[in-house]
């Protein structure tokens, strides 16, 4: 007979393509995790897997079961939470990840809420401007900016007319004098941001139906989006954010938005799940709410553009 923790183990080692890196996720013992891919194979009268001392892969029947697999774990994973789930009454553990700024200044009270109104809800939140994989990694739910260009994920829009916007302190403005048109930003001290080992140094702006890249200086660059906001704020250069990220520095006035006339690049904020049986009940309640949430700063920012 099938167990359903060798059937998740299997799963699980071929995402992260380990064994060893199977058990430390699951908090067991290497031959653990190996006994029961043994186990498993016995009871299909397969083999799944080609082991070496370096490497592990799928083989071909491997290949074609794992997809059955999965499908099995999200079908009972679902049904598990629709009969717990009665009334609003969440439980389980929700698993999400969600980038640095926006998750830690914008999302956090409203997904802190959110667990607090459901107590029998385990909430496990990754914080991270590091894009989640989240085939590979053990999360529910990813939050991300930009358009899915993976056709496999399924997404729900949580602010689709979100937009990056040029900002600075009333204070570097003030000293540096205000950019008037894209021309001027090569003039200015930019904070530059760090992602996955390359510099974001090139800006993209829709200019009359076409992308414009504009290349930027700057001497302060991180890897962390909160970082780069609170350079900003701190009077160190021009940044080029998300609005969801600044919007309340700017109606603090920490911040001015920086050529208003001037769209940024779209940056729709979405929620994002390898696979639709995976919207539980928790996943689907958290969505609504966080757009319902963000709709009112999404209006903001079409009211501070100019024609």
């Amino acid at each position: 007979m099938l167990r359903l923790e060798d059937l998740n183990l299997f799963v699980r080692s071929a995402a992260l393509g380990s064994f060893s890196s199977a058990a430390r996720e699951a908090d067991l013992p290497p031959g653990q995790v190996s006994a029961a891919i043994q186990r498993l194979e016995r009871e299909l009268d397969l083999r799944l897997f080609v082991r070496s001392t370096r490497s592990l892969r799928l083989t071909a029947e491997g290949e074609r079961y794992l997809p059955y697999a999965t499908d099995v774990l999200a079908l009972l994973h679902e049904g598990h939470e629709r009969s717990r789930s009665e009334e609003g009454d969440l439980s389980g553990i929700l698993q999400v990840s969600a980038p640095s700024d926006v998750g830690r200044n914008v999302l956090l009270p409203w997904i802190t809420a959110f667990c607090a109104s459901h107590p029998r809800l385990s909430l496990r939140l990754l914080l991270s401007d590091r894009v989640s994989d989240v085939f590979r990694e053990p999360v529910d739910v990813a939050i991300r900016y930009g358009l899915a260009e993976d056709a496999s994920y399924v997404a729900l829009p949580l602010a689709p007319e979100n937009r990056r916007v040029l900002v600075a302190s009333p204070g570097y403005l003030a000293a540096q004098g205000r950019p008037a048109n894209l021309d001027d930003l090569s003039r200015h001290r930019c904070v530059l941001y760090l992602l996955g080992g390359r510099i974001y140094d090139k800006w993209v702006f829709p200019v009359e139906g076409k992308r414009r890249q504009v290349a930027v200086n700057g001497a302060m660059i991180c890897d962390d989006a909160d970082v780069a906001r609170r350079w900003a704020v701190a009077g160190q250069g021009i940044a080029y954010k998300s609005w969801l990220d600044v919007c309340a520095d700017v109606e603090a006035g920490t911040l001015e938005v920086v050529l208003p006339g001037q769209p940024g690049e779209s940056a729709p904020l979405s929620l994002i799940c390898p696979h639709r049986k995976q919207f539980s009940p928790a996943v689907r309640q958290l969505q609504a709410l966080l757009r319902e949430r963000l709709a009112p700063l999404e209006a903001r920012l079409r009211g501070i553009a100019t024609p």
